[in-house]
């Protein structure tokens, strides 16, 4: 196979760049930087990045079906008026925890926003994985967790696929679409030593998994179903933190990377940490979920 090309599109520089999410309404690619506390939407055609700040920091954007976008906060989930920049606090599930923050999440086929937490040291296995239902309800699905990250649902809607980073696992639930419910925990792929912790992660239209290694240099496509890996495209960024499918064709992979705790030493050896990355890998993505509420 000949090697793919990993371009950088945007030298963002951010501390800690995640949650990327294409709008295929707009074409613009939602993402955040959860240090730098601030929502990215970077329109890929005229390479203007917009951010909004905010005050706290930020796990995940998705955009909902009625316009504005669900935010995963450090202090709870949040809606965000893009006009005016207001947040409007849907729900706290952890407001008792003060050293929890939200970090990834995503929506359902039916469009539940899922997001999960992790303890700032991220350390203990103090987190959960929430389901805000789009009536603003929200229910805890998983727990002892360390730190909440990737989520994935299967083509035809029936599996979910779910990370907690210092596990080195990907598992896989039997998941029902009409009640958001989940079962049937099991391991379907354990990142080998050296591979780094995986992070997030998206699925293409062939039902594999495509899972961002930090800490291992690249991002890697893997069959569910065998545990296998098939793919890794190499990243000039250490800590690769998401992906997601996007473009006019959904045939293109944007990279997310960041810089946090990295020596002066270690980023001269990669100028590029905490940009967006792009590559075309030969297959397309299945659409994003939008939030319902």
């Amino acid at each position: 196979m000949d090697t793919l090309q990993v371009e950088l599109i945007v030298d963002a520089q951010a501390t800690l760049g995640e949650g990327p999410c294409w709008d295929h309404r707009s074409g613009l690619l939602y993402w955040v930087d959860i240090k730098g506390q601030r929502v990215h939407i970077l329109n890929p055609q005229t390479l203007e990045d917009r951010t909004i700040q905010l005050d706290q920091m930020v796990g995940a954007v998705v955009p909902r079906q009625s316009g504005g976008v669900v935010l995963a906060l450090q202090h709870g989930l949040f809606l965000l008026d893009l006009e005016t920049e207001q947040l409007t606090l849907v729900n706290a599930p952890e407001k008792q925890l003060q050293d929890n923050r939200f970090n990834d999440g995503k929506c359902d086929p039916a469009g539940r926003f899922w997001a999960g937490t992790t303890s700032h040291l991220e350390e203990q296995p103090v987190g959960s994985l929430y389901c805000l239902e789009a009536d603003h309800t929200v229910r805890k699905m998983v727990d002892g967790v360390t730190v909440s990250n990737g989520l994935a649902w299967s083509p035809d809607g029936r599996t979910m696929y779910y990370i907690d980073s210092p596990t080195q696992r990907v598992v896989a639930y039997d998941y029902d679409i009409d009640t958001g419910a989940i079962s049937g925990q099991r391991t379907i792929i354990t990142i080998p030593e050296g591979g780094g912790f995986p992070d997030g992660m998206t699925i293409d239209v062939e039902g594999m998994l495509w899972i961002a290694q930090w800490d291992g240099w690249q991002v890697s496509r893997w069959n569910p179903h065998t545990g296998e890996m098939l793919i890794a495209i190499p990243i000039p960024v250490a800590q690769v933190s998401s992906c997601t499918f996007g473009g006019p064709n959904l045939d293109e992979l944007y990279i997310t990377t960041a810089r946090v705790r990295q020596s002066d030493e270690a980023l001269a050896k990669q100028p590029h940490a905490g940009g967006i990355f792009r590559v075309k890998p030969g297959v397309a993505g299945m659409p994003a979920h939008f939030f319902a509420g």
